[in-house]
C-alpha cells in the first residue's frame, strides 16, 4: 500500500518548500546523507517512475560527450546527427533535448535508450547522493515535479524538524 505521505504529493510540496529549504540549509549534512540509502530505496519502493515520467515529460537532462557517443552507436547515427535530430545548446552550453516530452519517452513511460540513457538521467533523481544537498535549489525544483524528491524531502523533514 503507498505511504499516505504520497496523498495530494503535488500541493503539498509547493506547500512545504520553506521547510525543504531551511533542512538543506541547516539540517546535520552527515546525519542526512547517512539517512539518503534507505530513504532513496524505500521511496522507490513506493513509487513507480514509469507512472510518473514527469522528468522524462518536462526535462532534459545533460547529454554530455560519452553520453552523446554511446546513444549515437546505440541508434546506429553519427554522433552529428544525433545532435541535429535530437539535441540543442542551451543557455550553459550543455547539449538538452530539442523538444519536451523527451524523445526517448516511449507511449509507455519507459525509456527507448535505457541503457545507454545519458549519465543524468541514470542519476536523477539524485535522492541518494549527495547532491541533494550540495545543489539546493535544484533539489528545491525536482521536489516540485518528481514524488520521489518529494517523499525523500518529506521524510527528512519530519526526521529532522
Amino acid at each position: 500500500m503507498r505511504d499516505e505521505i504520497l496523498k495530494n504529493w503535488e500541493v503539498r510540496s509547493a506547500g512545504r518548500q520553506k521547510a525543504y529549504k531551511r533542512l538543506l540549509q541547516r539540517g546535520d549534512k552527515n546525519a542526512v546523507l547517512r539517512q539518503l540509502p534507505r530513504l532513496h530505496e524505500e521511496a522507490f519502493e513506493q513509487i513507480d517512475c514509469t507512472q510518473c515520467a514527469n522528468c522524462c515529460r518536462n526535462y532534459s537532462p545533460r547529454f554530455k560527450t560519452p553520453d552523446i557517443k554511446r546513444i549515437a552507436k546505440s541508434l546506429q547515427l553519427k554522433e552529428s546527427e544525433l545532435i541535429e535530430k535530437y539535441l540543442r545548446l542551451d543557455e550553459d552550453g550543455d547539449y538538452v533535448t530539442r523538444s519536451a516530452p523527451c524523445p526517448f519517452l516511449g507511449a509507455d513511460n519507459r525509456c527507448t535508450i535505457y541503457e545507454q540513457r545519458p549519465s543524468d538521467c541514470m542519476r536523477f533523481p539524485y535522492t541518494d547522493e549527495d547532491v541533494l544537498l550540495k545543489r539546493p535549489q535544484l533539489t528545491l525544483k525536482n521536489s516540485s515535479f518528481c514524488p520521489i524528491v518529494y517523499y525523500v524531502l518529506e521524510k527528512l523533514v519530519l526526521h529532522f524538524p
